[in-house]
């Protein structure tokens, strides 16, 4: 299975749209993903999320599905050493890494910056919750921190190298129908699915990953031992789209400025 995850294009925060530049970046993004093959489009509820999608779905005459779930994880908490109230990451360096629970899968939530709002713990879960639900109509069901494929014939492969030194992804025949899904959503939520995903706690994915406007972050499962599943990160942060049409990456939701190359 291939999810791909589409931060939207340059926010235009105060009206829930985008920028001028933003529908240009949504623009150039709509040309690549119409030469794929998608299964599914997903799109968040906001705005800016559901403006980049239109100019992909326009094209292509097809709808999203919105998930109300996968909105921005915008639950405010008032930084402790900046006095920032806004959304719980871009935390001081020496502060968050100070806190051992920051670097736990599950216990993130439990750290006293983020038990300043009592939502942010329930939020979590419903997202993992809902995101499994969402795999598991696509035979793909969580078991401890893997996934299992029940529905699909077993198969044992012990590298990814065959013996004759070619890939063994590019010598195998697979005629299993691989599903391919889209998600237009934000930089946080797909960090929150992320460490779901992968077992990594969400403060060392938004502190360590940025992710430009239309970027795309690709995640497909390896499916190699048995029916187990895991999913395996292939590309974060991707904006071929952009500088093969001259248009500069945009450095928002960055402290530093975005690399252009």
């Amino acid at each position: 299975m291939r999810i791909i995850f589409v931060r939207h294009g340059e926010p235009d925060y105060v009206n829930d749209t985008l920028t001028a530049k933003g529908w240009r970046e949504a623009e150039l993004l709509s040309k690549r993903i119409c030469n794929w093959k998608v299964d599914e489009f997903y799109c968040s509820p906001l705005g800016r999320a559901k403006d980049t999608a239109s100019c992909t779905l326009k094209k292509l005459g097809r709808e999203a599905v919105i998930l109300p779930w996968m909105r921005e994880f915008s639950y405010l908490i008032d930084d402790p050493v900046t006095g920032r109230h806004s959304v719980p990451w871009d935390f001081v360096p020496s502060y968050w890494t100070s806190q051992p629970y920051m670097y736990d899968v599950d216990k993130w939530v439990e750290t006293d910056v983020m038990k300043q709002n009592s939502k942010i713990a329930p939020a979590y879960r419903e997202v993992c919750h809902n995101f499994d639900e969402l795999l598991a109509s696509y035979g793909y069901i969580r078991e401890n921190n893997f996934y299992r494929v029940p529905c699909r014939e077993e198969r044992f492969i012990t590298g990814t190298v065959s013996a004759d030194g070619s890939p063994t992804a590019a010598n195998e025949e697979d005629s299993r129908t691989q599903p391919v899904i889209v998600i237009f959503c934000h930089l946080g939520i797909t960090c929150i699915v992320l460490s779901h995903l992968l077992n990594i706690p969400f403060p060392l994915l938004t502190h360590g990953f940025f992710m430009p406007t239309t970027s795309l972050t690709v995640v497909t499962s390896e499916e190699h031992w048995g029916n187990e599943a895991y999913f395996r990160v292939q590309a974060v942060g991707d904006v071929h789209h952009l500088l093969s049409g001259d248009e500069p990456v945009s450095s928002a939701g960055s402290f530093a400025k975005a690399f252009q190359g």
